[in-house]
């Protein structure tokens, strides 16, 4: 897997909204603001999980992974959003059925390929249902940072704020 900025920058915890699409709003504003992607990324995202819903029943956390195309990317970045409630997410691969997500994690890739990398990777902690509890119930950003690091084996380029 080639490098990603992964930091505490693109950590949110208690994100609050009542919308999936005020949720993708907060988390993909964050990654502007941080110069990791382009501002078209924000309509672009939210316009996508319309089209192809991300939610994932998954055990104990229910998880959504939104993304979309390369061309509003400028650095390649992962961020993790743990919700202060959860949010219904349409299901992947179904029309209207939802589930109550509670955490997100937004894939800006810059290589259509790195993307499909990245999600074999996550699949892994989608199925650790300890792991997603562990992520949910965390106060400290550093800590969420290092539990995915070395969940996912992770290589990471520093950058964005502190």
């Amino acid at each position: 897997m080639s490098e990603l900025v992964f930091d505490e920058s693109v950590i949110l915890l208690d994100v609050d909204g009542d919308s999936k699409e005020e949720i993708l709003e907060v988390i993909a504003q964050n990654l502007v603001d941080k110069g990791l992607v382009k501002e078209s990324f924000i309509p672009a995202i939210i316009n996508r999980e319309k089209e192809f819903a991300t939610g994932l029943p998954t055990a104990g956390v229910s998880v959504a992974i939104p993304h979309t195309d390369v061309d509003h990317v400028i650095k390649k970045t992962i961020s993790v959003a743990v919700l202060k409630k959860p949010v219904d997410f349409v299901i992947m691969g179904s029309d209207s059925e939802t589930t109550p997500v509670q955490l997100i994690f937004m894939l800006a890739m810059d290589e259509a390929h790195s993307q499909l990398s990245l999600l074999q990777n996550l699949m892994q902690v989608f199925r650790n249902e300890e792991v997603l509890k562990s992520i949910v119930n965390q106060k400290n950003k550093t800590e969420v940072k290092n539990l995915l690091e070395n969940t996912l084996d992770l290589v990471v380029l520093q950058g964005g704020e502190r």
